[in-house]
């Protein structure tokens, strides 16, 4: 056989030359403008620079964005649930943003929520310092604004927004939009005093100094600590001479107890708010939920230096190490599961490239070995960097989780286009002999290991959202360990799906009991391009669910272009004057595909897409039984004393699309659902997703599926098997009252 599996990574680095003949064309189509519109906002990034800019001379800049009606954004305590705009300026060096000035908010109450944050349309404005000495003609602005936008449904967006400001030249076209911002922006309250005591139940508060203009007015409250109060309670304000107090309401589950807490005080009529500081003079009750080391932390006394809440100073702090004998459990089960994965039809495809190697190297035990021990290193190796990478991007923030990578319908592109290389080689579609000179295909001859080391990390980056059916507890659990114990239970993962093979190939009796090599190979090879093709179809399944329609045409026109130049350049039938000839019209054609391809899988673009930006990012219902998830409708529903069943899953999750056919969609399962008034939700994580994230977080799970039954008055979900039963299923059902 000439063709040498080994050897299509220089064919991918050959490809990567019609890549750079796109850039220029790429680049046009993907650079950030100055507005992203959506079906729910206008956001555009604007600047207020009336006197140019220069040193000493005011800059701001700003997002202003423009609601459809009844759909609204949040305050930077967003309440009871929600996310605060975040915006991450990239500017030259020495140009200093500042924080976001936040106007007042609106109280936006939600069935039993009360949240707080914008309707209509608002203005975020930020402060820049110009650095003395700019010289420059024009100031470049970049912006990366990330939102969240509610109405019934939540829909995370976000976009990346540029900008030119003339230096020497006044912008001022905004200058209403910042003039009313600044009207709204809260006003330190001069001369005010505000103080607290804690009782069990409430905050007593009071505060003294305030204008004559407030006296005798209804307050509303607005902490910019989150976690600390029920926000939905109603305030019981009074006034006594020039004091006003009142008992707000404590969160039954509060996380936070600080010793200074900032808000913003409204009055009717009174346009922007104050802001206050109100001292707590009392110490705080030990938190619900504080373990032992987070409780002398939360009963802090109001001498404390540190005004941070019990909640951060604990999470802050070194996480305990996990006792031996619990932790080595934990490796020993990721040992198991990681074995088990190799039964999940998504790392089959895979694993058929292993066996063809096996079959190769079976009278040679010297090179099986050592193929074996490279597959096992690749895989080891890949599932400790992709852990540590998603551990890095936890602890700065990113709500994201186990199999996150295929989340970005980039990548799901990149392995659709390079399973469909590996198909077509399979099946004899091109040679990548014929591509290289002969120098490099014996440099390729001499490094078969590198091949099998790569082979471990394709088959990590496709298996690794498969390994919730075994792994769910175990890898949400190792998600709060200290980074050493938790890197250790993910290799103990990659050593359990490569151990197998690495048996396989240490084993004189088993390596003996391989087909020997023979013309039958050939056959065998063409016929494991299918289990590739399979794949194709399945990645562009996810990414039509991560899309649109667009995207998935978009997909397939490129993987035609690709497959074009796969046999210009390398087919074993066409002369050299062939090849070029026709490999210059397959440059042209993958780079116009990818011109094409690429702006349809942007992300601001996805959200743009009505039908997409809905079902991709709230969970796409399967049919009218199942509505999309949002912890607004579990409340509601729970309020109304209605159970939820709550289905976490991704169209990338093959586990959770056999469950849904083979359990959920069973007539006895719906039947007993529909017995019971059970509201059945869907939380689709196919995209990536802060709030179902968050949620997975915080029943101790970092994948799906995830199956929840919430109950009334129960104070946390029942959670299900990840390998659903119809039996599990109706039998948890039978426990609800009727």
């Amino acid at each position: 056989m000439s063709a040498r599996l080994s050897s299509r990574v220089p064919f991918l680095r050959r490809f990567a030359a019609a890549i750079g003949l796109a850039s220029v064309a790429l680049a046009a189509a993907a650079a950030p403008q100055a507005v992203v519109s959506t079906p729910q906002v206008r956001a555009e990034l604007v600047a207020h620079a009336p006197e140019g800019v220069a040193a000493g001379k005011p800059l701001e800049l700003g997002l202003l964005i423009e609601h459809a009606p009844h759909w609204h954004t949040y305050w930077k305590n967003p309440g009871d649930s929600g996310l605060p705009t975040t915006l991450a300026f990239t500017l030259p060096a020495g140009f200093n943003p500042g924080e976001i000035r936040w106007p007042t908010p609106a109280r936006l109450p939600i069935g039993p929520l009360m949240n707080f944050g914008y309707e209509g349309r608002v203005l975020l404005p930020v402060a820049v310092q110009v650095p003395a000495g700019f010289a420059g003609e024009a100031l470049e602005v970049k912006l990366r604004a990330d939102w969240l936008v509610c109405k019934e449904v939540c829909i995370p967006e976000g976009g990346d927004f540029a900008l030119t400001l003339p230096a020497r030249a006044a912008t001022a076209a905004h200058a209403a939009a910042y003039a009313a911002a600044a009207d709204a922006t809260p006003k330190p309250a001069a001369g005010a005093q505000a103080e607290a005591q804690v009782t069990s139940d409430a905050l007593q508060v009071r505060i003294t100094g305030l204008p004559a203009a407030w006296h005798g007015k209804a307050l509303q409250f607005f902490p910019e600590t989150a976690g600390v109060l029920n926000n939905a309670a109603p305030v019981q304000g009074r006034w006594e001479g020039g004091a006003w107090s009142a008992a707000l309401a404590l969160d039954p589950q509060r996380s936070a107890g600080p010793v200074t807490m900032p808000a913003v005080l409204t009055a009717a009529g009174q346009g922007a708010g104050l802001e206050v500081a109100v001292q707590v003079t009392t110490a705080w009750p030990a938190l619900a939920q504080a373990g032992p080391a987070a409780a002398p932390a939360a009963a802090a006394t109001p001498a404390a230096p540190d005004s941070s809440n019990a909640a951060n100073a604990s999470a802050t702090s070194p996480t305990p190490a996990t006792p031996l004998p619990g932790f080595a459990l934990a490796l020993v089960l990721a040992l198991a599961g990681g074995a088990l994965l190799n039964l999940m039809p998504c790392v089959f495809p895979v694993l058929s490239l292993k066996v063809i190697g096996f079959t190769r190297h079976a009278e040679d035990r010297r090179a099986l070995l050592a193929g074996g021990l490279a597959y096992t290193a690749g895989v080891v190796v890949s599932f400790v960097a992709l852990a540590a990478l998603l551990l890095a991007l936890r602890a700065g923030g990113e709500q994201i989780g186990w199999g996150f990578q295929l989340q970005s319908p980039a990548v799901i592109a990149t392995l659709a286009v390079l399973f469909t290389l590996i198909g077509l080689n399979l099946a004899g579609v091109f040679e990548i002999g014929s591509l290289l000179p002969s120098e490099v295909a014996a440099a390729q001859a001499k490094h078969p290991l590198v091949d099998s080391a790569l082979t471990g990390v394709l088959a990590v980056a496709v298996a690794s959202p498969c390994t919730a059916p075994f792994m769910a507890a175990s890898l949400g659990v190792a998600m709060t360990l200290p980074p050493a114990q938790a890197l250790a239970i993910f290799a103990a993962l990659g050593l359990g799906m490569a151990l197998p093979y690495l048996a396989a190939s240490a084993w004189p009796q088993l390596a003996r009991a391989l087909p020997r090599p023979g013309p039958w190979m050939a056959s065998f090879k063409a016929l494991m391009a299918f289990p590739m093709f399979a794949t194709v179809v399945w990645l562009a399944w996810v990414l039509g669910h991560q899309t649109s329609i667009d995207g998935v045409a978009a997909l397939l026109g490129l993987l035609v272009a690709v497959a074009f130049g796969a046999w210009a350049l390398g087919s074993p039938t066409l002369g050299r004057g062939a090849r070029r000839g026709f490999g210059a019209v397959a440059m042209v054609l993958l780079a116009a595909a990818l011109v094409w391809a690429v702006p349809s899988w942007r992300q601001d673009a996805v959200a743009a897409t009505p039908g997409a930006a809905a079902g991709a990012t709230t969970g796409r219902a399967a049919d009218d039984a199942w509505q999309a998830w949002s912890t607004e409708r579990v409340a509601q529903a729970l309020a109304a004393g209605r159970p939820v069943f709550v289905d976490f899953t991704a169209a990338w999750c093959v586990t959770c699309q056999f469950n849904k056919r083979t359990t959920l969609a069973q007539a006895e399962v719906m039947a007993a659902f529909e017995r019971k008034h059970v509201v059945l939700m869907r939380a689709d994580w196919t995209r990536r997703d802060a709030t179902i994230a968050a949620e997975l977080a915080r029943m101790q799970r970092s994948g799906v599926p995830v199956y929840a039954l919430h109950v009334p008055g129960a104070a946390a979900p029942r959670l299900l098997s990840e390998i659903l039963s119809v039996a599990e299923v109706t039998g948890a059902l039978a426990q609800l009252p009727d």
